[in-house]
């Protein structure tokens, strides 16, 4: 149903700024689940349960829409009813860059997965899949370029992107403890960069996803024992 076109003001750097607020509600079926990790890693961190999946495959599972290799349907049948805004530039960079940093945990966790076989980091990815595909909802709506369309298993489109990945992988290749260290620096920064992009942010559908992916991501630092 369509709602009336909302007038909202703000003073930015000293100028007025007026924001027109497209009056059509959307439903995001962003799908993301707040339990899936820290309900399972709860009852052993470490618990092991191997993937069978070498790192490119589980990348080919991953990657993309997101949807592939979300481990059944916990945690997936909420959805957000929320309006579409306007994005300033400094917005659509910064939702471009959440969409790489699920990336980077999607696929590190694939990889961690893969090397030691814990239950948690299988969890862990399948989620971020999801979170992926709703930054990718996201960027589709607002008609910008996904990022990691098209890019494999670990690798990104940006240098800084690509530089993280590469020093967490190698770090957490060394051992078990190390990946799990590698993977809290992974869930602190995105809780970092995820509450200062909410605190920016002014459309609803955007400011709801990144609220979202936050309360998400807090999870996920307490699964790997943050």
């Amino acid at each position: 149903m369509r709602k009336a076109t909302i007038i909202t003001t703000s003073i930015i750097g000293g100028v007025l700024a007026v924001t027109l607020v497209a009056g059509a509600s959307f439903a995001l079926g962003a799908r993301i689940d707040h339990n899936e990790a820290s309900t399972n890693a709860s009852q052993d961190g470490h618990e092991q349960n191997g993937s069978g999946r070498s790192p490119g495959q589980g990348g080919q599972q991953g990657r993309g829409s997101g949807s592939e290799g979300m481990g059944g349907h916990e945690g997936m049948s909420e959805h957000e009813d929320a309006e579409s805004g306007i994005l300033t530039s400094e917005q659509e960079a910064t939702l471009s860059l959440m969409a790489e940093e699920e990336k980077v945990a999607q696929d590190l966790y694939v990889a961690f997965g893969d090397l030691y076989g814990d239950r948690v980091f299988s969890n862990v990815s399948n989620a971020e899949s999801k979170h992926l595909s709703a930054v990718q909802t996201l960027l589709e709506r607002y008609d910008l370029a996904d990022p990691t369309l098209g890019q494999e298993f670990g690798e990104f489109a940006s240098e800084s992107m690509q530089d993280l990945y590469d020093s967490l992988l190698t770090q957490g290749s060394a051992s078990r403890d190390d990946a799990f260290e590698a993977a809290r620096t992974v869930e602190k920064t995105d809780i970092r960069d995820l509450a200062a992009a909410a605190d920016d942010a002014t459309a609803p559908d955007v400011i709801a996803v990144y609220e979202r992916l936050l309360a998400a991501s807090e999870k996920h630092l307490v699964a790997f024992g943050g």
